[in-house]
């Protein structure tokens, strides 16, 4: 009789640790860049050049690939390599390089489910009508009612957008992570189940990272700025930007995040020893007055990129807003993500959709496991909240900068 013995650390996680050998890198192989990318990774990383994936997906460079394309030719190659013996039941990280759209389209309406969206249709019909007259009263009964009709309201259109296929498109590198499951509904999101270590036996899902930006020189930089940041420690200091809630009448998630990121810059104070700067007001950093950026996080200027950093090798730029990773190869975009990027940031987090604020990492938990001396993506899937969504982490996968605290 075999005894399989996984020994568990605090918080359910395990000891089947992320290594090189199981990093496996999917590349365009029609575009020469894409697969110098994947090669530069593997000599610098020490990952087999046979691990690398390489995917006919067309000559251009293309942000998006269709449903049908996403089916038919990057998810056969890679479950095939998944399915390999090396890898079965083992912990498995996919890194998506220069040259793999970045987003996937939506998977279109549902013909088979007629009937129901005609049903749904009809209800919905009603529940307005009956919204609509109690609406008009001015009885103070009524209230509880229409809360009531609203929620009916708010069922009824969830179920009707899933038929019709709207939110149904999401990023590629977030999709993947699910490639291991069977069937699941193309709606929205699906949970993460390694979000807080608690994912213990779950070989399913696998971790996803990417390496992209505006340019083959910036993209093969962020390799080399975190193994740089990865000799020393990364140093620097922390500038974390709250009070967004304010502006949204302190709602009860916005707070939370405020609070979230408060918390991240005091854990990397007390445990990395890093000056954090705090900005509890509505604004922003103004322009140049964050020298040595190790780390930022904040919110919320929506495609309006403030050139306030001065970015050190290994930084990390994490900025909570909707949208800010839709133009990651545009070297003159406004958003967030490409604008850190061409700014000289080693890692960073954006959304290639409107995600919903539920959607984001949770950013005290990110930089905690970062602080435990998690790799990159470990850390970003125990604070990540779902997949098949809109998410997407660029950076090194095997980035660890603070292995030697």
């Amino acid at each position: 009789m075999i005894f399989l013995v996984l020994l568990i650390l605090p918080g359910g996680e395990t000891l089947h640790a992320l290594e090189p050998e199981r990093i496996l890198i999917i590349a365009n192989k029609d575009i020469k860049v894409s697969m110098e990318i994947a090669r530069y990774y593997c000599s610098k990383r020490k990952v087999p050049e046979e691990n690398i994936i390489a995917v006919s997906l067309g000559s251009d460079l293309k942000n998006e690939i269709s449903r049908d394309d996403y089916d038919n030719l990057l998810v056969g190659s890679v479950r095939e390599r998944l399915g390999s013996p090396e890898f079965i039941g083992e912990t498995v990280c996919l890194l998506t390089v220069y040259g793999v759209p970045f987003r996937v389209g939506g998977r279109g309406m549902l013909n088979d489910q007629q009937g129901k969206l005609r049903e749904l249709r009809k209800f919905k019909e009603q529940v307005e009508k009956s919204l609509k007259k109690l609406e008009a009263s001015k009885a103070v009964a009524t209230e509880g009612q229409k809360k009531m009709l609203k929620r009916q309201l708010a069922y009824f259109n969830s179920g009707i957008d899933c038929i019709e296929g709207k939110e149904t498109h999401a990023s590629v590198d977030s999709e993947l992570s699910m490639i291991l499951y069977g069937k699941y509904e193309l709606y929205r999101w699906q949970r993460n189940r390694l979000r807080g270590g608690g994912g213990f036996g779950d070989f399913e899902t696998v971790m996803v990272c990417r390496l992209d930006g505006p340019g083959e020189d910036i993209v093969k930089g962020l390799i080399d700025k975190a193994m740089a940041a990865e000799k020393t420690g990364l140093k620097g200091k922390v500038y974390i930007d709250t009070g967004y809630s304010a502006q949204r009448n302190n709602e009860a998630m916005f707070v939370e995040y405020d609070k979230s990121m408060e918390k991240a810059g005091r854990v990397l104070k007390s445990r990395a020893g890093m000056d954090a700067i705090i900005e509890r007001t509505t604004k922003v950093f103004e322009p140049g007055t964050c020298l040595e950026t190790a780390v930022y996080c904040g919110w919320y200027s929506l495609g309006k990129y403030v050139d306030s950093f001065e970015f050190v090798p290994g930084a990390i730029g994490y900025h909570i807003a909707s949208l800010e990773a839709v133009d990651i190869r545009d070297p003159q975009s406004g958003q967030w993500c490409p604008a850190m990027l061409a700014d000289g940031v080693t890692v960073t987090i954006g959304a290639v959709a409107e995600p919903y604020l539920s959607a984001f990492p949770d950013p005290s938990g990110f930089f905690d496991k970062l602080l435990d001396g998690k790799y990159l993506v470990e850390a970003y899937y125990f604070a990540n909240p779902y997949n098949s969504w809109q998410m997407v982490l660029i950076g090194d996968p095997l980035y660890r900068p603070f292995k030697n605290l």
